[in-house]
C-alpha cells in the first residue's frame, strides 16, 4: 500500500511538471518606430520612421528568454510561452537602451497579440 501511494505521488509530480514544461506559447508581432527624427515636426511630413534592424529582448526574472530582430520594415515576430515580460533594446555597445515604450508585453497562450514599440531618439 505505502509504495502505491509513493508511485502515484511521484506520477502526479511527474504530470504537474510536464505541465510547467509545456505552457501554452503564444505569439507576439508588431512593428518598432523610432522618433522624433527631425527637431521640428512639420504638418505634413512624418515625425517617426520605422526602425530597421533592432534586437528585441524578452526578460523574464532577470533573464532573457527571448530575442528577436526587426526587418527592414521595422516589422518583428516572435513566439514565447504565456506571461508578461520586460522589454528591452540591445544597443551596439551591448548595453541595454531603456528608451522603448512600452517596456513590457504580455503574451496571450495559443494566441497572436500586437504589441507596436516606439524609440525616444532623444532630439528635440
Amino acid at each position: 500500500m505505502r509504495l502505491l501511494v509513493v508511485v502515484s505521488t511521484l506520477a502526479a509530480l511527474a504530470f504537474a511538471a510536464g505541465a510547467q514544461a509545456t505552457a501554452p506559447r503564444g505569439t507576439l508581432t508588431g512593428i518598432v518606430t523610432r522618433g522624433p527624427v527631425t527637431p521640428v515636426c512639420v504638418a505634413e511630413q512624418p515625425c517617426s520612421e520605422v526602425a530597421p534592424d533592432v534586437a528585441l529582448l524578452f526578460v523574464r526574472n532577470g533573464a532573457i528568454v527571448g530575442r528577436t530582430t526587426t526587418n527592414a520594415d521595422g516589422r518583428y515576430r516572435l513566439r514565447l510561452p504565456a506571461g508578461t515580460y520586460a522589454v528591452r533594446r540591445a544597443v551596439v555597445t551591448g548595453t541595454l537602451d531603456r528608451k522603448l515604450e512600452p517596456n513590457h508585453a504580455r503574451v496571450y497562450g495559443r494566441r497572436s497579440h500586437r504589441v507596436d514599440f516606439s524609440i525616444d531618439t532623444g532630439i528635440r
